[in-house]
């Protein structure tokens, strides 16, 4: 259960400070001005505008699906093909077309990297389909079971199953939620990205998507920002997601999902306690677990990272106790910089903070339940063709350096630009050449 915001500002692209030579067409609108806006049938609005006000415009997305049969996005002459969706609950959103990521400007909402910069290919269609009403995920952990069945011997929903993965894990369904929001991307042009930001594009991806047969926006929570003049309506809706979601059957413990910012761990009489930002409740998990998840998501939990502003992202399933507390069955954690952008080590959220600073526009690649795949560490899309940020942090291991030496070699092959950085010595010039 979702408290969707729908005042919450976006980290949108704002109107150009001067012309350039980005034309898009012959109307004068520059191409950066055009990747804010969808065309639906015979009407061309901005996009914060049907995110912020889908409702309102629900008959003008009927008539561009009825007539047209898709939606326009601007930010290409000609314009690209967008999905219409329509979900369980009567409301509308738009998604890129299957295939056609990588056309749409880095600065629009619906780029994105080719498929094999994404953990998301090791997928079958078991695992995640895709048709005209949203998203249907085949969830690995169940999200309910029978008081009378045993515990099961272990309750990650960690998967090994091989290329085409037909189920997906905890941080495969964090990875996704990230990448789909475009939370993982950053252009120079987008307003600087707060919670508030993140909340509103999650919620957007929740909207149209089922887990296990399940609406997804009724199984999980994410934690809404914090204003004050929220905070009463902000706890009503979590003692909601308490009762009817987590709340014990006769003959049924239910389980759900909660999403927020790791602000705090410490320790319990009975084990570990877990405090979000935003959030006034606590989550609570044994020490074994938290030990296993700790050794699990080493660079979330390492002091390191927060020498450069990095924040640390928990998914949890979780069930409540006999006393009605919020118990942790499993979590997955991911590190991220100020901006949310991933990162897979305290090296990478310095090199992230640096690519910021510079202007680069970029995005960081996620593995999903893919623990053995490879990708660059970022990919900097303001370059065409795009080019590559490798980040060395590890000295005397050779199976490190022989991936080393082979990713180097696949780039030279490619004859793609790459920038390097030994974290042995001073960050590198990471400005647009």
């Amino acid at each position: 259960m979702t408290a969707l915001e729908t005042t919450a500002p976006r980290d949108e692209p704002g109107r150009p400070q001067s012309s350039d030579a980005n034309s898009a067409g012959g109307d004068g609108t520059s191409r950066r001005d055009r990747a804010d806006r969808v065309q639906l049938a015979d009407k061309a609005l901005p996009l914060r505008i049907l995110r912020d006000q889908a409702t309102n415009y629900a008959a003008l997305f009927a008539r561009a699906r009825a007539e047209v049969g898709h939606g326009q996005c601007l930010c290409q002459t000609p314009a690209l093909r967008l999905v219409i969706r329509c979900s369980r609950g009567g409301r509308y959103h738009l998604a890129g077309w299957p295939g056609e990521g990588e056309l749409h400007d880095p600065s629009c909402s619906f780029h994105k990297l080719a498929s094999e910069l994404t953990g998301r290919d090791a997928y079958s269609t078991e695992a995640i389909r895709e048709d005209d009403e949203g998203v249907a995920i085949r969830f690995s952990a169940a999200l309910a079971r029978k008081l009378s069945d045993p515990e099961p011997a272990k309750a990650s929903t960690e998967s090994r199953e091989g290329r085409a993965r037909r189920t997906v894990g905890l941080l495969g369904l964090l990875h996704w939620l990230w990448e789909s929001a475009q939370l993982t991307a950053w252009h120079p042009r987008w307003r600087r990205r707060s919670w508030w930001i993140c909340h509103a594009r999650l919620s957007e991806q929740i909207a149209g998507c089922s887990i296990n047969h399940e609406n997804l926006a009724d199984a999980l929570y994410v934690v809404p920002p914090f204003r004050k003049e929220y905070a009463r309506r902000n706890t009503a809706a979590f003692e909601t997601f308490l009762i009817t979601r987590l709340k014990q059957r006769p003959d049924t413990q239910r389980r759900g999902l909660i999403l927020g910012e790791i602000r705090d761990t410490s320790p319990t009489r009975y084990g570990v306690r877990y405090t979000l930002a935003h959030h006034r409740g606590a989550l609570f998990a044994t020490t074994a677990l938290d030990e296993r998840l700790r050794r699990s998501y080493r660079p979330a939990f390492s002091n390191a990272a927060a020498e450069h502003g990095a924040r640390r992202i928990g998914l949890f399933l979780v069930e409540l106790s006999p006393k009605g507390n919020v118990k942790v069955v499993d979590m997955a954690a991911m590190l991220v910089s100020e901006l949310y952008i991933p990162a897979d080590s305290s090296h990478e959220v310095a090199m992230a903070n640096a690519l910021t600073d510079s202007g680069r526009a970029y995005v960081k690649p996620v593995r999903y339940d893919g623990s053995d795949l490879v990708f660059p560490d970022f990919v900097l899309t303001d370059t065409h063709p795009h080019s590559y940020v490798e980040v060395y942090g590890i000295h005397g291991r050779e199976s490190y350096d022989r991936r080393k030496r082979i990713k180097q070699a696949h780039y030279q092959r490619q004859g793609a630009e790459l920038l390097e950085w030994d974290v042995a010595d001073s960050i590198p010039n990471v400005r647009r050449r």
